[in-house]
């Protein structure tokens, strides 16, 4: 019983239904979506075997990487909003994995920035690829119609979600 229940929560909406029947099958089908991008999280991070922040750091840096940016250590503290003890901790782990290298400043040579390795970047993409190959294929199978109709109804809720305060 207590897995059902943990299982089904996120399912479970937290406020009066939507009024039409469709608006109720719309809200159970974002609750569901949101259930499986949570569960697909989990799995991310079990298969790249690093913690929730370290990853996160892992990615940013590889995102960064891939838009040509070089990210220093204090860059990488205002992006996981934590302490420099803290993102230095992180990137020690992430070298001593060879996921990431530091790398000195061209001009500074009291800097440094942080790099993906090659491993770094394949360990990423094998942790993520995968779910985000899903949901384009899922996407790839709606008409240009239903993908329209589909993101002004996202970035409606996205919208109004990012304006609601506590």
């Amino acid at each position: 019983m207590p897995e059902t229940i943990v299982r089904h929560e996120g399912e479970h909406l937290y406020a009066d239904e939507p009024s039409s029947q469709a608006g109720r099958e719309l809200s159970a089908a974002i609750l569901r979506y949101r259930r499986a991008e949570q569960m697909q999280e989990a799995r991310a991070l079990e298969t790249s075997g690093l913690s929730h922040t370290d990853l996160k750091a892992l990615r940013y840096l590889v995102q960064a990487s891939r838009d040509e940016r070089m990210v220093s250590p204090k860059d990488l503290t205002i992006m996981l909003g934590t302490s420099g003890a803290n993102v230095t901790n992180i990137v020690d782990r992430l070298v001593s994995k060879g996921y990431t290298a530091r790398e000195d400043h061209p001009s500074d040579r009291r800097a440094h920035y942080i790099v993906p390795t090659t491993a770094g970047m394949a360990h990423v993409d094998h942790a993520i690829a995968r779910h985000h190959a899903a949901i384009v294929a899922a996407i790839d199978t709606l008409t240009a119609e239903q993908a329209r109709t589909a993101t002004v109804v996202i970035d409606r809720i996205v919208d109004v979600i990012s304006r609601v305060d506590g």
